[in-house]
């Protein structure tokens, strides 16, 4: 940029032409890539720590009580002498058919509400990890269930030498169930089913 000198008024005048040379250079603002005002798009995230943990641990009780519901059929024939002695010190002196037939009726009864807590657990964890309202307190009401079960297994059909594996696989499942719903409730995997949606603003069209 030169300056030029007004012979009238002794001041050195600006050489304009070079000033807008310059401007030209200038570059100019980029527009936003995101309009603020924009709607609200739907977006699927990565679930946090603690429900990802906790979807693992219902799984691993689902193994745990398919494999109790697969072993307890297995042994059926053998359990069936050990329920009936069990309902005839309950009340004796009826015919030997009346105990056969009451020890097939409590193992089936059983074997029902095992199948149906596990059908109903793996329901409530689709809807679980689809942010369904109130799903952890029918998750609860399940795991009442099996703590009953297995209450009332060790008394009626888990019982005798070929019992024992069948203890074990319903107390590791009612435990797998207990830290599945602890982590559930956890601050993050609370905050994840609140949210209901995961969203961000969409692009400017």
């Amino acid at each position: 940029m030169t300056e030029q000198t007004n012979p009238k008024a002794g001041v050195p005048a600006i050489n304009t032409a070079a000033v807008d040379a310059g401007r030209k250079h200038e570059a100019p603002e980029r527009p936003p890539v995101t309009n603020p005002n924009a709607a609200p798009v739907l977006v699927k995230l990565t679930p946090p720590f603690s429900v990802r943990a906790s979807q693992f641990l219902w799984i691993l009780s689902f193994a745990a009580g398919g494999s109790a519901v697969v072993y307890f059929f297995v042994i059926r024939q053998t359990q069936l002498p050990l329920i009936a002695d069990v309902v005839r010190g309950v009340s004796g002196g009826r015919a030997e058919q009346t105990y056969e037939t009451a020890a097939d009726v409590v193992f089936w009864i059983v074997f029902g509400v095992m199948v149906a807590a596990l059908l109903a657990q793996i329901t409530l964890l689709v809807s679980f990890m689809s942010r369904r309202p109130k799903v952890r307190w029918w998750q609860l009401a399940t795991f009442v269930v099996q703590v009953i079960l297995l209450l009332l297994s060790t008394e009626l059909v888990a019982i005798g030498e070929r019992g024992e594996p069948l203890q074990l696989l319903f107390a590791a499942q009612c435990g797998l169930v207990l830290l599945a719903l602890l982590a559930s409730v956890l601050p993050g995997a609370i905050a994840w089913s609140a949210r209901q949606h995961d969203i961000r603003r969409g692009p400017q069209v």
